[in-house]
Formats: structure tokens, sequence, C-alpha cells
């Protein structure tokens, strides 16, 4: 039988996509991932979450990683009808992972405030019937997850990499890295609207953008620290 754990990273930041991934074993080998030393990819070392990567999918019978671009993320936030959202973006995005892997089984990392909810809207997305668990923190709950957790970090990670290399040092993408914050502001300096990988609906970003000259910094950082 297989099973399946699903979890994303960077549904809070205001630059890059959204990762989400999804890794599918047969039960009789959840103990060996287990076994890896896996967790919470937020509590592991880029270095430690590099290695896992390498040893997680030696072991997983699949994988599957998928990527929200920031304009998808943009049309859910701004969209007007109720429960839409990002929540339902995520839903969907875990839906394809889960598609593709078939698993009998499946752990999830809740995004909504109702786990049973989240569940809910991941099945409306399912030609597939699985058996979906969907618990907060089940990235700390569950290797399964821990495992999916790590390599959404990683292929994040990379993608922000590629971004620094065009770019310069934007930092990790989150609202509360300096490096992030300071190159927002320097971009609308020189430009007049923010480049594809920004999430323009998030609020901090709004407000940066309805300010421009010398109130534009200030306005900023007063709304993020």
């Amino acid at each position: 039988m297989l099973v399946a754990g699903v979890d994303e990273a960077g549904r809070g930041c205001i630059i890059g996509p959204l990762v989400v991934a999804g890794v599918a074993v047969s039960d009789e080998k959840l103990c060996d991932v287990a076994a890896l030393g896996v967790k919470d990819s937020k509590l592991l070392t880029s270095k430690k979450r590099d290695v896992l990567f390498q040893e997680i999918i030696k072991i997983v019978h699949d994988f599957k990683i998928v990527k929200v671009p920031p304009h998808e993320i943009d049309k859910a936030v701004n969209c007007q009808i109720p429960l839409h959202k990002l929540n339902r973006l995520e839903a969907k995005t875990m839906a394809q992972v889960i598609e593709y892997l078939s698993p009998k089984e499946v752990y999830v990392d809740a995004a909504d405030i109702l786990e049973k909810r989240f569940a809910t809207h991941i099945s409306e997305y399912l030609t597939v019937k699985p058996k979906i668990i969907s618990r907060h923190k089940a990235d700390q709950l569950y290797p399964i997850v821990s495992a999916a957790s790590i390599i959404a970090k990683v292929e994040r990670d990379k993608e922000i990499e590629l971004l620094k290399k065009e770019f310069g040092d934007l930092g990790s993408g989150y609202l509360h890295d300096k490096k992030t914050q300071t190159f927002i502001v320097e971009w609308l300096k020189t430009h007049e609207d923010y480049p594809s990988f920004v999430r323009k609906s998030w609020k901090p970003a709004k407000k940066a953008l309805s300010e421009h000259g010398s109130t534009q910094q200030k306005l900023f950082y007063s709304n993020l620290l």
C-alpha cells in the first residue's frame, strides 16, 4: 500500500513561488523514512536538508513537486469568492500532487484553520480517492510529511538562488528578512511596478507601491516592523 505525505514551502513569502511537494512510499518503508531523522524542514540547516533530500528520493517510491508562481497566488488572494483564496489554491495544488502519486492514504499539512474542511477541499479536485489525514503541524507529527517538507524547502531555496544570480541578494523572500525588505524598497526607487517574482497582493507590497518618493521606504518599513 502506498502512503504519501504532502507539504509546502514559501506560503508566507513575498518573493518567489509557493512550492508544494509530495512523497509516496510503500507502508513497510515508512520506518525507513523516519530512520533518516527527517523533521520539519524549518528545524534543519540548509546543508542538512540537502543531504536528506538525496536520501529521501532514494527511499521513496515516487515524488512530485509543483511550483505555484506569484501571479497565481495573487489571483487567489484577490478572489472575491468566499473560501476560494490562498487556502483553496493550496488544496488544489496538493490535490495535483496526490493525483500524480495515487496513494491509498495521504497525510497533509492543513493550511485551513479547519483541518477537515481542508481535506474536503482537496478531495473535491481528486479523481483518486485516498484516505486523507489533514492535520496542523503535520510536518512535525508524521515523518512522511517531514520528508515532503524537506523536498519542498530545498526546491524553493533553489528558486531563490536562481533569482539571486540574476537580481542580486534579495534575501530569503520572507517579510521578516531585512535583505528582502531592502530589495523591495530599492526596486521601487527605480521601477514603477514589481517584477514577476514578487507577490503584489501582499499587503506590505501594496503599501509600498502606493507611495513613491521620500516617504516610500518609511511607509514600507513601518508596516513590516
